[in-house]
């Protein structure tokens, strides 16, 4: 499954970034292969509709699931109409995010 996470910059170690759609980065893991892949945001700096052009960013990097802070109307449409599982109110590392994730999955 590929996660990922909004992040104030492009490691583990980053601390989760509350917004989604102005984010400075994207953290995304993958639990099959173990391998995390980094790239910063392209809309963060986005003078309007940063939200959904952050959703498509992520959609075309076939995320299944995505954890963040919060998520905008626009932008939340745009996940749940690529398929994508939203998990707002996360904090922490990137790290303690994703685990506490798993976990959580792994207990349903």
């Amino acid at each position: 499954m590929k996660i990922a996470v909004s992040a104030t910059g492009g490691s583990l170690s980053a601390k989760v970034d509350p917004r989604f759609g102005r984010c400075a980065y994207f953290v995304i893991f993958d639990s099959e292969t173990m391998k995390i892949t980094a790239f910063s945001n392209p809309a963060f700096q986005a003078s309007g509709g940063a939200g959904p052009a952050a959703a498509n960013e992520i959609a075309r990097n076939k995320v299944e699931a995505l954890l963040t802070g919060q998520v905008g109307g626009n932008a939340q449409q745009a996940l749940q109409a690529a398929g994508i599982e939203i998990m707002t109110g996360a904090g922490g590392t990137v790290k303690e995010a994703i685990d506490a994730f798993l976990a959580e999955r792994k207990g349903r």
